[in-house]
């Protein structure tokens, strides 16, 4: 059993209390009344519908998102942050969590700017100091937040009173003169009619759901209160907002509409009472404002507690028993300020459309929408990546509406504004990649493996299912290289013949007693892996215990692969001891039984694998069969940037003149045929082939040369001719193919 901390208790707020009331108070807040009877006016009533159904189509998907994802796991303060970060990993839960810090303190004066533009509208002689109006709020709301939210809280249940009342009022009075002949002329949508700016501009009256997820480090039972309060929040906003577009379309005429949204609904309200209307929209503003105020320090202070960036570790302290975030409130207070004497300094605008608060609620949008998208991909990832682990208790769910709600996200941003969505998601990009730089340890259990993990599952299921065919051949390469540290040239080879178009593993067998075989096994793969670690190579380690080596190197040989990916390269080391010939010389021999190809090192001066040199490898070519594995590893090699300045040189001995002329135009026209660049020499010469070979290639700087290994009883007499024919030669790689790889492919 674990003990929570005084630091990490919080408050125990309900369902009703930390997640609906805030979620509601923020979604009928500023847009319903100061701009949505502008966007019935503008887009028509159809057009304004279709508006809000795409908006709550994209935040009931985020909903199910939230509702599947914080009944799967153990939830904590942050909100959205930490329902990301801990399904895709630190990188990307860090992004949002700066991007949903700033949407959230970007909302606090754009709260702020609504209240003050409606008092203005209603009492304009105090619009000289419009500035210190919105100076003088904004400096309220934070000793509010600074206060705490358990006052706040208490306070949201009058203000939803009043809230209520307000609603009831407005749309009683515009009830009072709708005519279907009004709504009938107001059905269509104007010409010239901007939606995607339409939409930019009420979408924040969708995102108030942000406001009691981020509440969730002070649920009582968040697994229980995040889908209820979430779901009941948006179902509730999207009938009312539906209810007040239709009747509003039907009681004013399209250009008081567009340009008194707000006062007509102060003119028109229920018996007079035109100062509840009022009420209602400083209660719903300065209610979201405030939320926002109380949502963005917790975000921060969740990302700060994790120390992935750290500039932001100071704001991860909290205040007081209840944890309250009072030093993450000052960021806050700062973005605040500067959006507010800038609005201030702008003034309200006098055409309805008020420039400087739409212009802040764009930028919310297009913030809040990447979060939403991202909330969706984290949902996505972990349905459709089929963790056994995702086992939401909320059972509404399925990953295609989390799917749907991501690509609508960001294609919704794009129609909205593409340089704005591109600039957007290159910040998000940067903080992603700041934080992919720090070496985090802890990985939240990062949901994209569990998703990396079923797609290669399927593709491996799938791939078994397809003939393979020389136009897919593919060097996957095991290499054995006993302990790399001393023979890494054998792993540079490789990664170099597999030049990322295939797989390489590093395999070592190592000599144990069946007692010590786990332990043996675990030391020796942190060896092979510190070391793929500290040379940044993109391959596989592997290591097998057993208590004789030619037994178990037979025994790993048949069994290493992953479904259809079996090695089709075993690399090896020619062995420096003649008392190694013998067993070398069958491992050669099971290789190719087994029907993989075979490339040997020979390599006695230790030579390191060439890079960043000029010159040339040689091929020697004695026939196709092991010819077109040679040139085609040729190829691979010299596409490797630090081989870009080496060529290619086939070479093959001719007996006389005629011959030559005859192997000369048979390589060209295979060389041609194989597209690649190289070079053919057909040496005509009586001389013995060492001779002739050592004259030739001294100067490469590396020798591919096909090979066959001999029948048992001649070992040593090959032993000797091979370490004689490299004594004081480059790297020569002995190629012995099973005749998959095909030149004319």
């Amino acid at each position: 059993m674990t003990t929570k901390s005084k630091e990490s208790s919080g408050y125990k707020f309900g369902t009703f209390g930390g997640v609906f009331t805030p979620s509601i108070l923020t979604i009928f807040g500023l847009i319903m009344f100061m701009r949505t009877n502008y966007v019935v006016g503008a887009a028509g009533v159809l057009g304004a519908l279709a508006i809000l159904l795409v908006a709550e189509s994209i935040t009931i998907a985020s909903g199910l998102s939230i509702s599947a994802i914080s009944t799967n796991t153990p939830v904590k303060g942050g909100g959205a942050y930490f329902l990301i970060s801990r399904s895709l990993g630190p990188g990307f839960g860090s992004s949002i969590g700066v991007t949903l810090f700033i949407a959230q303190a970007l909302s606090v004066p754009f709260y702020i700017l609504g209240f003050s533009e409606a008092l203005v509208k209603n009492f304009p002689v105090i619009e000289p100091y419009y500035l210190w109006l919105v100076l003088g709020t904004g400096l309220i709301i934070l000793i509010m937040a600074w206060v705490g939210a358990s006052w706040v809280i208490k306070c949201q249940y009058f203000i939803l009173g009043i809230l209520v009342l307000s609603i009831i009022t407005f749309l009683g009075g515009a009830l009072g003169s709708f005519s279907l002949k009004t709504l009938e002329t107001n059905m269509a949508v104007s010409d010239g009619a901007n939606l995607s700016m339409l939409f930019a501009i009420f979408f924040p009256a969708v995102t108030g759901i942000m406001a009691g997820v981020n509440m969730s480090g002070d649920l009582k039972s968040p697994e229980k209160s995040l889908p209820r309060g979430t779901m009941l929040a948006i179902f509730c906003g999207l009938i009312v907002y539906a209810i007040q577009m239709v009747i509003c379309g039907g009681a004013f005429d399209r250009e008081t509409l567009i340009t008194q949204p707000y006062q007509i609904l102060v003119k028109t309200a229920l018996f007079g009472a035109g100062f509840m209307v009022m009420a209602g929209v400083v209660s719903a503003t300065l209610s979201s404002a405030l939320g926002s105020c109380m949502g963005a320090p917790r975000v921060l202070q969740a990302l700060a507690k994790d120390k992935i960036i750290r500039v932001l570790n100071p704001f991860r302290k909290g205040s007081g028993a209840n944890n309250e975030p009072k030093t993450a409130l000052l960021p806050t207070a700062i973005i605040g300020v500067i959006v507010l004497v800038w609005g201030g300094m702008s003034g309200i605008a006098k055409d309805g459309e008020g420039g400087a608060l739409n212009a802040v609620a764009i930028i919310v949008t297009m913030f809040f929408l990447y979060t939403y998208g991202m909330v969706n991909l984290a949902a996505f990832v972990e349905s459709y990546g089929a963790n056994p682990s995702f086992r939401p208790r909320f059972k509404f769910f399925h990953w295609s509406t989390a799917l749907f709600g991501a690509i609508a996200c960001i294609g919704v941003s794009f129609m909205i504004n593409a340089l704005g969505s591109a600039i957007a998601l290159a910040f998000i990009t940067a903080i992603f990649f700041i934080a992919r730089r720090r070496d985090m340890k802890r990985t939240f259990g990062d949901a994209r493996r569990g998703f990396t993990y079923s797609r290669i599952r399927n593709n491996l299921l799938a791939l078994t299912q397809l003939p393979s065919d020389p136009k897919n051949w593919r060097p996957t390469i095991t290499v054995l290289s006993g302990n790399p540290h001393t023979r890494g040239m054998l792993v540079d080879f490789a990664t170099r013949f597999e030049c990322n178009r295939g797989i390489t593993s590093l395999a070592e067998i190592v000599i144990g007693s069946r007692d010590d075989m786990v332990r043996l096994r675990r030391e020796t793969m942190q060896k092979l892996q510190e070391f793929i670690s500290e040379s940044e190579l993109e391959i596989f380690p592997e290591a097998v215990v057993c208590e004789d080596l030619d037994r178990g190197l037979h025994t790993f040989l048949q069994a290493h692969s992953i479904g259809p990916i079996k090695p089709n390269i075993i690399m090896l080391g020619f062995p420096a001891d003649a008392t190694r010939i013998k067993p070398f010389t069958e491992h050669i021999r099971t290789i190719a039984r087994i029907g993989m190809s075979s490339l040997t090192v020979v390599n006695p001066q230790n030579q390191p694998c060439p890079k960043n040199v000029s010159g040339r490898i040689d091929i020697w070519w004695r026939g196709q069969r092991n010819g077109s594995l040679m040139l085609i590893l040729g190829y691979l090699m010299i596409l490797n940037r630090s081989m870009s300045r080496v060529s290619l040189r086939v070479v093959r001995l001719a007996s006389s003149e005629a011959e030559r002329k005859r192997n000369k135009a048979e390589l060209d026209e295979l060389i041609e045929a194989a597209r690649i660049e190289a070079t053919s020499k057909i040496i005509v010469s009586d001389n013995d082939f060492r001779k002739v070979f050592r004259e030739e290639s001294a100067d490469a700087v590396t020798i591919l040369m096909g090979t066959s290994f001999p029948k048992a009883g001649i070992e040593n007499t090959v032993f000797n001719s091979i370490h004689a024919l490299a004594d004081e030669m480059p790297p020569i790689i002995m190629v012995a193919s099973n005749g998959e790889a095909n030149l004319s492919a």
